[in-house]
């Protein structure tokens, strides 16, 4: 280990973070060839879905959580012109469709109902009561049916050598041997929903300097996606808008993007390693995305070593406090369901580093 100072921080969190891109490179690749494999597969065998496309750039449909942890979403088709309900109903029903005494709990933070009539356009296969109780569209339905499909297709693209479904899960989720590790892929049936922005994503907030007015009205021109991740409700998910905010960060000539990269390295290196990290590069985008709305000016982007330490106190500020709250969704704490345990490890990790700021040579 060697004490950093300012002019040697940029460097060595630099060179590190080439060569992880330089594997992550390799590892997408090998991902995007299954899951393109696997999704053509399923979208053949069931309309519902369609195959997530293999792409030489960069792919929206897979998001890099952690070196060996990956979320895959794949669209559904046939639901067109979303519009958000209007009425409210008690839902009493099981997921096998029984009647209960005492109505469901409400959605909260990112979750919400999905119903059938919400869409001008549906096709009759989402009306069926594989995956629709009493005209909601049920995640855990759905999860049952792609889980199922998943399931049959590693069958039949030969890939049970290389593909192993992890059944310890709810979700929907499997093991890839790649070339260069083992990586686990969470893969999510999405509903992408281009024409609208959620009413519960109140942005962005008055009095705020970053991104300007224009930046924001386009960003929220891509829509956000439901996906099935729980029982009964859909979670909000906005990688695509959270996307253009990462390509547009550094226009102006600031190290934003620089420092993201860095704190990524250092938390996959002595943070927070592991193939389960309690904190992901979502959140870690989510710091930085706060830090940019305090700080929108390009004078604090300016000197690297300045600005990464302000994302780091302000990183530790958040797992300290087990609270992180969702970038467009506010009322949302993106750290509710992590381990305390866990998380307090971490803040005790970050709070060392902050001490005196340390570094593995390259």
């Amino acid at each position: 280990m060697k004490s950093l100072t300012a002019g040697d921080l940029e460097d060595c969190l630099m060179t590190k973070v080439s060569v992880r891109r330089q594997q992550i490179s390799l590892i997408v690749e090998d991902v995007q060839r299954v899951v393109h494999q696997l999704t053509t597969e399923i979208s053949h065998q069931d309309i519902r879905f369609q195959a997530v496309p293999y792409s030489d750039t960069y792919n929206g449909n897979i998001k890099v959580l952690s070196p060996s942890q990956f979320l895959v979403t794949v669209p559904v088709r046939g639901l067109a012109g979303y519009r958000e309900a209007r009425e409210q109903r008690w839902r009493c029903y099981t997921l096998q469709g029984a009647r209960l005494s005492c109505p469901l709990r409400d959605p909260e933070g990112l979750q919400q109902w999905l119903e059938v009539e919400q869409f001008m356009k549906s096709l009759w296969q989402w009306h069926e009561a594989d995956v629709n109780i009493e005209g909601d569209i049920v995640p855990a339905k759905v999860l049952q049916v792609f889980r199922k499909l998943v399931e049959n297709a590693v069958g039949t693209c030969h890939l049970s050598g290389k593909v192993s479904m992890l059944t310890h899960h709810s979700a929907v989720w499997v093991a890839v041997e790649t070339a260069t590790w083992q990586v686990e892929l969470e893969l999510v049936p999405a509903v992408e929903i281009p024409t609208a922005w959620s009413e519960k994503a109140r942005w962005p907030p008055c009095l705020r300097r970053w991104p300007s007015r224009q930046r924001a009205e386009c960003i929220k021109s891509f829509g956000f996606a439901l996906l099935a991740r729980s029982q009964y409700h859909w979670q909000l998910s906005f990688l695509q808008a959270e996307q253009v905010l990462l390509e547009q960060l550094d226009e102006d000539g600031g190290c934003r993007s620089r420092c993201l990269q860095a704190l990524r390295q250092m938390k996959e290196d002595v943070w927070c390693p592991g193939k389960r990290p309690v904190i992901t590069s979502h959140h870690l985008q989510t710091v930085l995305f706060w830090t940019c709305e305090k700080y929108p000016h390009l004078k604090d982007w300016q000197v690297f070593s300045k600005a990464f330490l302000r994302l780091v106190r302000k990183l530790h500020k958040c797992v300290s406090q087990h609270f992180l709250r969702h970038y467009f969704v506010r009322k949302s704490n993106l750290l509710q369901s992590a381990s305390s345990g866990d998380l307090d490890a971490v803040a005790q990790r970050l709070a060392l580093f902050l001490k005196n700021p340390q570094i593995s040579p390259p």
